[in-house]
């Protein structure tokens, strides 16, 4: 049942609005490397859009009626947008639930120090990643530090082009022996992951005072340009991420090499068609949300009941709520977990099985099960649910393809669809297949980005 690539079924129209839409998704990557940057953008769109705030909504007393359209962030680093159904709530909603946090190196609370006439920051890595592949390799600093008066301090440096960069260092080649044994987990441990921050000391008019000139120099910097001091690192949620731009990848431009694509590629598609959705008959949601690399733990992630809390306030302003309403309403929706799966790489083609893998181009991806090994972890939609998604897939001529993560003693991984299945509803992984995953530049087919936009389009349009 080998699917056709999608680069076959287009006309030079079509096309022309592919590359539309995948110009717009590189700029957002580009623009949103963390969750606060993606929240923020994602209420300008939403704005644009004539959403209006679930705090607007309250405050003026508002009866919300089908086709109102209403978003809520939690904590800045959440954002869920509803569209009002002309059926009731209690029906059930169509979900589009994607997570906008990825693979990062976070600095550490106390993280500035000196060693070897050098000024560094500790950090500690966030999510899975290899990370030898962080050494040698430009480094943008993004997030916020916090005053005790509650002032915000937003910092972003090494995006632009007349920004310095950051940077972790790695042995020279000449001195290597010994690190070329290492085993790949080890040959950059964690606690060496430690970034160059500065290496110019600090004048200093009393030659008394020389301790940690460098140190000093560079929190002075941190004062002059943004009012920082050493205390505010105590709070504040600062991360390192790759510097510059998405880009175009391939001789022929057709796919896009990026950071952050896992799993910003099916949040920004997933919103998109949110924004787009016209009045359909199930409430249409998309759900962006934090903490899914490392489990979804806290406030901000899915495990929180914060979807379940805000899907109640809206049932309360439409006049449809109840506790049991409530319940019907979680149990009866459809959700597509929006979330990347594996794209087959011939450089390593002994880790994949190739009949049940995606393939770059070949249109968005559906993974029944995830989890790892025996299906440890995993949600295993129904057959029946994927027998309905084929038919609205098919309708609206989107192309899709099915996959599993890699061969089933290779390895695995999970989202957040086991989550939301847990109120009962039909959930699905359902997203865009990459290339060199949680690596620093992961790589996606242009044409797999917007069969993904086409098929979430088609999603909220659906009725069961």
């Amino acid at each position: 049942m080998e699917r056709k690539n999608a680069w076959n079924t287009y006309d030079t129209e079509t096309e022309q609005r592919l590359f539309e839409i995948a110009e717009q998704y590189r700029q957002f990557i580009s623009d949103c490397k963390t969750e606060r940057e993606c929240v923020k953008r994602t209420v300008e769109m939403a704005r644009e859009a004539g959403y209006i705030s679930l705090e607007e909504a309250l405050e003026g007393g508002k009866r919300l009626a089908p086709g109102d359209k209403v978003y809520a962030v939690h904590k800045k680093k959440l954002a869920v947008l509803f569209q009002l159904g002309t059926e009731p709530m209690e029906k059930g909603m169509n979900i589009l639930g994607a997570h906008i946090d990825s693979p990062r190196l976070d600095l550490k609370q106390n993280p500035l120090y000196e060693d070897g006439e050098m000024a560094l920051l500790d950090t500690h890595y966030y999510g899975g990643i290899k990370k030898y592949q962080w050494a040698a390799i430009p480094l943008a600093l993004h997030g916020v530090a916090v005053k005790k008066d509650g002032t915000v301090i937003e910092i972003s440096v090494g995006e632009r082009p007349e920004d310095p960069v950051l940077g972790i260092s790695d042995l020279l080649i000449h001195l290597s022996g010994e690190q070329l044994q290492k085993k790949a987990a080890v040959v950059v441990e964690g606690e060496n992951l430690n970034i160059i921050a500065g290496s110019r000391p600090i004048r200093e008019s009393d030659e008394k005072e020389k301790k940690e000139r460098i140190r000093r120099g560079v929190m002075e910097l941190l004062k002059e340009q943004y009012g920082m001091e050493e205390e505010d690192f105590l709070s504040a949620e600062l991360e390192a991420v790759p510097a510059g731009s998405a880009r175009d990848f391939g001789l022929d431009r057709s796919m896009i090499m990026g950071y952050g694509q896992d799993d910003r590629i099916c949040a920004f598609t997933s919103l998109l068609a949110q924004l787009e959705a016209d009045r359909p008959a199930k409430t249409a949601v998309c759900l962006l949300t934090d903490k899914e690399e490392i489990g979804s733990m806290g406030a901000t992630g899915m495990q929180s009941r914060y979807f379940e809390n805000v899907v109640a306030e809206v049932m309360d302003l439409a006049g449809q709520y109840s506790e049991l309403s409530l319940r019907r309403c979680l149990q009866n929706s459809h959700m597509l977990s929006s979330d990347v799966s594996a794209a087959f790489d011939p450089n390593y083609a002994s880790a994949f099985e190739k009949k049940n893998i995606a393939y770059l181009g070949r249109g968005m991806v559906f993974n029944k099960y995830t989890g790892s090994r025996g299906k440890s972890g995993s949600n295993d939609a129904c057959a029946e649910y994927i027998g309905q998604l084929r038919r609205v897939m098919d309708e609206a001529g989107v192309n899709w393809q099915t996959a599993e993560l890699g061969k089933v003693d290779q390895g695995g991984g999970g989202t957040i669809a086991y989550i939301t299945a847990n109120y009962g509803m039909d959930v699905i992984d359902s997203g865009v297949a990459l290339l060199n995953m949680h690596s620093p530049w992961e790589v996606s087919s242009k044409a797999d980005i917007y069969e993904a936009y086409r098929g979430y389009g088609a999603f909220l349009r659906a009725e069961w």
